[in-house]
């Protein structure tokens, strides 16, 4: 199993980007995402990462059951993919690290 550091360094920092600017925010973090969809171009934005999550999500979810982890286990990460994003793939990589399948891809 490979450190995921740089995976950590970018949890840490941005988890703590997130908390402090959902702190300081003026409207409420569903508020916000409905603003960013009434815009077309801020809305192609939002649709893309969240298509990347939905990307991200497979891969936990495949990655999980080809370890012999239950759905149940994935769960918490595809929730906090759902709501922020990138915490939820950024934890599950510093909490369950890289492997190498038989074919040697990571």
């Amino acid at each position: 199993m490979h450190r995921p550091y740089l995976a950590l360094a970018a949890l840490l920092g941005f988890s703590l980007y997130t908390a402090w600017s959902l702190l300081i925010a003026e409207q409420s973090l569903l508020a916000f995402g409905l603003d960013l969809l009434s815009r077309p171009d801020t809305a192609q934005v939002v649709i893309d990462l969240y298509l990347l999550a939905a990307m991200a999500a497979v891969w936990m979810y495949r990655d999980a059951r080809r370890k012999g982890r239950s759905t149940l286990s994935v769960l918490p990460y595809l929730l906090l993919t759902a709501i922020f994003v990138s915490i939820g793939p950024l934890l599950y990589i510093v909490v369950n690290g890289f492997s190498t399948d038989s074919r040697g891809r990571a």
